[in-house]
């Protein structure tokens, strides 16, 4: 399998490492730290100029056609910047579904929108009953008296406040469905969550919301398969994200150990921390390695469940062992906040843990296995 990038995507990589440099500088994510909305407005808007936003999805609705590999390029870059918004949630897994599940019309009228920045869509699929699990839902869609009523409790949904609509995980009758649900119609209640990281979730409550059939992405009651596959991508694309900060994280930690004199010398001239500097690149290009094996076998079409699993399973030990051995090296100033090693750290704990830790992943390759 050659997992060499192509020139387009190698150009991509260099486009995006220049234009983040330069428009999303480390000031700036403290910034959205301290955000209400933690939403940079005029960067999203710079996002969808140089078409990010519809980078994977098809041409006829204003994309660029790419793949999840080509997102994953880009996803890199942005975890190296740590770019603050909902760029995840909303492109994948959201516009990426409703390219694959919606109906013409769905299609036509959201995805223009959402490749130009004039309309967010983010995911609620977690409830609070549920570990991990995508399928484990109690929200609910059903019929009464003719009119379709969504009830249920989200959490963790990113960005709800700046969101012009949810995707929220239904379950429907014996099946599952899609639903496309407006910020604000009357019985949608949103809570901010306070988490580790300062991005900003939310608990979102579903009170007797009535929806109209239109709502429905695709047919009702037969999103199993698309929940699956989207959830797949999101967790790779994840990947992704962390595998470019913990790179960062890791460059961070060296540059320091270069500068940093002790005992009359560097101390990374010390045969324990250039031990910790290898152990550290090992585990960022081991997992670079299965992010984009996972990758590139959804992109072929495969179920990839094994390489899904072993990528976040992997890149999450990866991630908390480059952080915490970079911490190390820079002692306790690490930790403070004119430091911006803590940045990196407080990020990939929270992605550490999302969509599935380490442990939960181990158990679906040894269910791959038959185990």
């Amino acid at each position: 399998m050659d997992l060499a990038l192509n020139e387009a995507q190698s150009l991509l990589a260099r486009t995006a490492r220049d234009f983040l440099a330069q428009e999303c500088p480390l000031k700036l994510v403290r910034a959205m730290e301290e955000d209400p909305t933690g939403f940079p407005a005029a960067l999203w808007k710079q996002l969808a100029e140089l078409g990010w936003l519809g980078l994977a999805l098809p041409e006829e609705v204003g994309g660029s056609g790419g793949d999840l590999v080509d997102l994953c390029v880009l996803l890199e870059e942005m975890g190296r910047a740590l770019l603050p918004g909902p760029f995840l949630p909303a492109i994948v897994p959201v516009a990426t579904t409703i390219a694959r599940l919606g109906r013409p019309e769905q299609r036509q009228e959201l995805l223009p929108a959402i490749i130009r920045g004039e309309r967010i869509v983010t995911w609620a699929g977690q409830e609070p009953a549920a570990r991990y699990d995508p399928l484990t839902v109690a929200t609910s869609l059903q019929e009464e008296h003719g009119t379709l009523v969504l009830r249920g409790t989200k959490l963790f949904v990113a960005y709800a406040s700046v969101a012009n609509a949810f995707l929220v995980v239904a379950r429907d009758g014996a099946g599952f469905s899609l639903v496309l649900v407006e910020n604000r119609l009357p019985g949608v209640e949103t809570t901010e969550l306070v988490v580790v990281d300062r991005s900003k979730q939310a608990e979102v409550s579903f009170h007797d919301v009535r929806v109209l059939p239109a709502a429905i992405l695709g047919e009702r009651g037969q999103a199993q398969a698309a929940i699956e596959r989207a959830l797949a991508e999101w967790t790779v694309a994840t990947c992704a994200w962390m595998v470019g900060a913990m790179e960062r994280a890791f460059e961070l930690a060296v540059d320091y150990s270069k500068t940093r004199v002790q005992f009359g010398r560097p101390i990374g001239s010390f045969q324990a921390l250039q031990h910790k500097a290898a152990n550290m690149l090992v585990d960022v290009e081991g997992a670079r390695l299965v992010t984009f094996q996972a990758a590139s076998a959804l992109r072929s079409g495969q179920s990839a469940e094994r390489e899904v699993a072993i990528a976040k399973g992997w890149t999450s030990d990866a991630s908390r062992r480059v952080t915490t051995e970079a911490h190390q090296m820079h002692g306790a100033i690490g930790f403070t906040w004119e430091y911006d090693l803590q940045l990196y750290t407080r990020r990939l704990r929270v992605l550490e843990s999302t969509l599935g830790d380490a442990d939960y992943h181990r158990k679906r390759v040894a269910a791959a296995l038959g185990l």
